[in-house]
């Protein structure tokens, strides 16, 4: 096909342009939150890709034509999909705000024809764009957010002024670009990214999406970075058909379900500790908060919510005394042609979901300067708000039940600690998974002959070792009970995990002969009596070592097989010469 000209761009793309609807589902449950509108036709003009045709359109001076056309018919197939509160995502070319703002008047009126909420449209600015360069895009946020319309950070992390953009402008979403999420389930650096841009938005109260994800493993590392929402083929690919678009994916349900953290219990602490404050909606009129500040005057803020019930952020009655205690503020606020309404005094709140694990919802609070508490979300939706005496009282909770679960002597996590470590690792089958549990040979004789404060310096000196062996790692470290320990381990290597822990072994039993006088380190043993009373000589004493390792792809919930394999593992360990036996739970 001959190049089209510049100049017949628009014409041509109202023949064959459409558009195709992506999911973005929210994170914990597979829900559809929203689509985004996606261009499609291009290449019936003969256009490898979408933002050909917006070049073409640009250089023929009608750019802010074909967005408006495309904004257009996104809106018209957005109203097809029945989903109530549903967002719709369309893309906005930075070229097309001019200083006249043409562009926003037609969205605008796109939205009002189509009988769409403007809380239920995000326009998405790319960040290759450099919008601060044009002089008219403060304004045109700054309307456009008047308008009720929300506002997406698009490409984030790739950009110009992102960052500028977060801070100043009250961004509602980020959508991180798909360079910092693939691969990022096996690279901590881009997952350490991840984490600390989704902690500094939700201190800003701003939603965090994950683009581009297409494997399950980038799914569930996102889901740990606290990305609250993804879209991506893993999901869905881009649907031209209504028809095959779904409210829930069930899929990533399933996904969710297999790799479950355990956070049930910081679920309901977060719950019991809820305070559901009544909401305002963005839509409503000032007299309307003023009303619901009178009617509970013990309250000195409320959630602004959208019409999906999707919190926006709060006001606050600092933000209206100005007003309220001005002879003339109220009659002021109440004339239409003084420009001010709800959306004026929306403050950005931190944002956190219930499912979030307590420490990380602790630390999104204290790192919000003066915030009046944490809204809570489940399912993107309004659930309630913790205040900062129920953030402490979550924490203090918390760390109770940590100390009584730790051991006293080691100070390591305890039995329920352990348990809850294998039962939810067993289930996450992204990585391989090696489950390791010590037990002392020879433990009564030595504790019989010298006294339980000796047998307390080997249980403290085997500890130490295993403390100073896997410091800075990410391996689990937990104490049973008396002489037996645990250490879990997930995404090692079987060969380097298996070498730490003979490492550990070797230097356990150089520094436990320490505890035994100089006599008994020469004859390499003591005479002690067994379990029937009969003397007979032990050796010095040493650790012994069962691991059973689980393979990629390996999912159960066979708890107790789990543990008759680890006590036949722990018979042949003690009957072993290097005292260490590696069993693969798939034989």
């Amino acid at each position: 096909m001959p190049p089209i000209a510049a100049e017949h761009a628009v014409s041509l793309a109202k023949l064959v342009i459409e558009h195709a609807l992506q999911p973005i589902v929210e994170v914990h449950t597979g829900r559809v939150y929203g689509h985004e509108a996606l261009m499609r036709g291009h290449d019936r003009l003969g256009l490898a890709h979408p933002w050909d045709l917006l070049d073409l359109a640009a250089e023929g001076g009608e750019i802010v034509r074909l967005e408006r056309m495309l904004h257009a018919r996104a809106l018209a197939r957005f109203t097809q999909v029945e989903a109530v509160g549903a967002k719709l995502f369309v893309n906005l070319d930075a070229r097309a705000v001019t200083p006249k703002l043409e562009i926003l008047d037609g969205l605008a009126d796109a939205v009002g024809r189509a009988g769409v909420s403007p809380s239920s449209v995000v326009v998405e600015l790319s960040e290759r764009a450099d919008h601060f360069a044009n002089a008219a895009f403060p304004e045109f946020l700054r309307r456009l957010k008047s308008t009720g319309m929300r506002v997406a950070i698009d490409d984030f992390g790739t950009g110009f002024a992102e960052l500028r953009l977060l801070c100043d402008h009250g961004i509602d979403y980020v959508k991180i670009d798909g360079h910092f999420l693939r691969g990022m389930a096996t690279s901590q650096r881009k997952l350490l990214f991840v984490s600390t841009m989704s902690d500094l938005a939700h201190v800003l109260g701003v939603r965090v999406i994950a683009e581009g994800i297409e494997t399950e493993a980038d799914y569930i590392a996102c889901r740990e970075a606290g990305c609250d929402l993804v879209q991506g083929y893993f999901v869905a690919r881009p649907q031209t058909e209504i028809g095959d678009l779904l409210s829930t994916y069930a899929h990533v349900v399933s996904v969710q379900s297999r790799h479950r953290r355990g956070r049930r219990s910081d679920g309901l602490l977060i719950r019991s500790e809820l305070t559901v404050l009544p909401t305002v909606a963005d839509g409503s009129t000032l007299e309307q908060v003023f009303e619901l500040f009178r009617c509970h005057p013990a309250e000195s803020f409320f959630p602004v919510v959208d019409a999906g019930g999707v919190p926006r952020g709060i006001v606050h009655e600092r933000d209206l005394k100005r007003h309220i205690y001005n002879p003339f503020g109220r009659d002021l606020l109440r004339n239409k042609g003084f420009g001010h309404s709800v959306a004026s005094f929306v403050q950005p709140c931190p944002i956190a979901d219930v499912e979030s694990e307590a420490s990380r919802l602790f630390d999104i609070f204290t790192h919000s300067a003066g915030a009046d508490g944490v809204i809570v979300t489940e399912n993107q939706r309004y659930l309630g708000v913790l205040s900062t005496a129920a953030l402490v009282k979550i924490m203090s909770e918390k760390q109770l039940r940590q100390a009584r679960d730790q051991n006293p002597l080691t100070e390591l996590p305890g039995n329920l600690s352990i348990a809850d470590h294998v039962a939810t690792t067993a289930l996450d089958g992204d990585a391989q998974r090696l489950f390791c549990y010590f037990d002392f040979d020879d433990f009564k004789p030595f504790n019989d002959r010298y006294g339980f404060r000796r047998g307390d310096e080997a249980i403290t000196t085997f500890a130490n070792c295993l403390r100073r062996e896997f410091v800075g790692t990410e391996v689990f470290l937990g104490h049973i009970g008396g002489d037996d320990f645990f250490a879990g381990f997930i995404g090692a290597a079987a060969d380097e995990a298996v070498g730490r822990i003979e490492r550990l072994l070797g230097e356990f039993r150089r520094e436990v002969a320490s505890l035994y006088p100089e006599q008994e380190r020469r004859d390499g043993g003591i005479v002690g009596r067994d379990r029937d009373g009969r003397l007979r000589n032990y050796p010095l004493m040493r650790c012994s070592a069962a691991v059973l390792t689980l393979e990629p792809g390996t999912v159960t919930a066979e708890l107790d097989r789990i543990g008759l394999m680890i006590a036949d593992l722990k018979s042949e360990a003690k009957r072993s010469v290097s005292g260490l036996v590696v069993r693969r739970f798939e034989d």
